[in-house]
């Protein structure tokens, strides 16, 4: 397949990338380098297959640039651009949230309704739920998002379902799991955590560290995109990893494998929620969804990876 990856220098982006090529698609990858974290660091992430047969990269930001051009051929539209975070989110930054996922998204869906596409995979996320009211969460819980990042992937997300029913775009919105792995965003839990194990430096864990995810690795997500796209399932499905843990789990977890982390905790963060657990019966059902990477083997990967990088440097 010929497929439009956007946000494509990103941590799960650049992944979706290589695990697209690897299965043989063209790729025409798409990134406007937001400031949200070094602009190096992406640009590292798509270095090893610049040169790649099949590959192209675009620099073109959605929500401003004239993107017609971008579809022209494609088969399949990977939308994993927006704005990430839930901690920046409030305040004067919301604004910005709105251009990258909201904006972004319509834009996008709006020029893909005459574009003949066979799918449309949106990169939605676990925080739509907010504090969810049942664990594990089935996409029939109410989203109840308690941040305002959550709220616009929320929109986002609406937006897939309106241009779905009403455009026939074949839209697929996956609601993302705590994604972690190599090349994680240098702001997530797992990244600063593993850093800090590698590097000697402090760790700060936000809240009593009793809260817990369910934890994704990046090749189960990236996987289940490529899966989803190949289908004719249509709608809203969770992406999770098949396990809750707590963060003190987790810390415990690295310092088995690193030794002890000189760790301090800090009051919890607005818009931070207390559990989150997927389930993930209509992925398995509708595109045969199942995760393959538990936590401990994902976080040595990411502690092999850390230590490759930190050498390098």
């Amino acid at each position: 397949m010929v497929a439009l990856v956007t946000g494509a220098a990103g941590f799960v982006g650049s992944h979706l990338v290589e695990h697209l090529l690897e299965q043989g698609d063209t790729v025409r990858a798409v990134d406007c380098f937001t400031g949200f974290y070094e602009r190096s660091e992406k640009q590292r992430n798509l270095s090893h297959v610049l040169q790649r047969d099949g590959f192209a990269f675009v620099r073109a930001d959605l929500s401003r640039d004239d993107i017609g051009a971008l579809l022209a051929g494609v088969d399949v539209v990977y939308h994993l651009a927006g704005q990430p975070g839930v901690r920046p989110s409030w305040g004067r930054e919301f604004a910005t949230y709105v251009r990258h996922n909201i904006e972004a998204t319509q834009r996008l869906l709006e020029a893909s309704t005459d574009a003949g596409l066979k799918a449309f995979v949106y990169a939605s996320s676990s925080s739509v739920y907010g504090d969810a009211e049942r664990l594990p969460t089935p996409e029939t819980v109410r989203p109840e998002p308690v941040s305002p990042y959550g709220v616009t992937k929320l929109a986002a997300e609406h937006l897939c379902n309106v241009y779905r029913r009403n455009m026939g775009v074949p839209t697929k919105s996956l609601r993302l799991f705590t994604v972690y792995g190599p090349r994680q965003r240098p702001d997530m839990a797992f990244r600063r955590l593993v850093r800090a194990a590698v590097d000697g430096s402090r760790f700060e864990l936000y809240g009593d560290g009793e809260q817990t995810r369910d934890f994704t690795y990046v090749q189960d997500v990236v996987a289940a995109m490529r899966l989803a796209a190949s289908s004719e399932w249509t709608g809203v499905a969770n992406i999770g990893g098949g396990a809750r843990i707590s963060m003190n789990e987790v810390v415990s977890i690295v310092e088995s494998i690193c030794g002890e982390i000189d760790l301090v905790r800090t009051q919890t963060q607005a818009g931070d929620v207390r559990h989150t657990g997927a389930d993930t019966r209509v992925a398995a059902r509708g595109f045969g969804y199942d995760p393959k990477t538990g936590v401990a083997e994902g976080i040595s990967r990411m502690v092999e990876w850390e230590r490759g990088t930190s050498f390098a440097a």
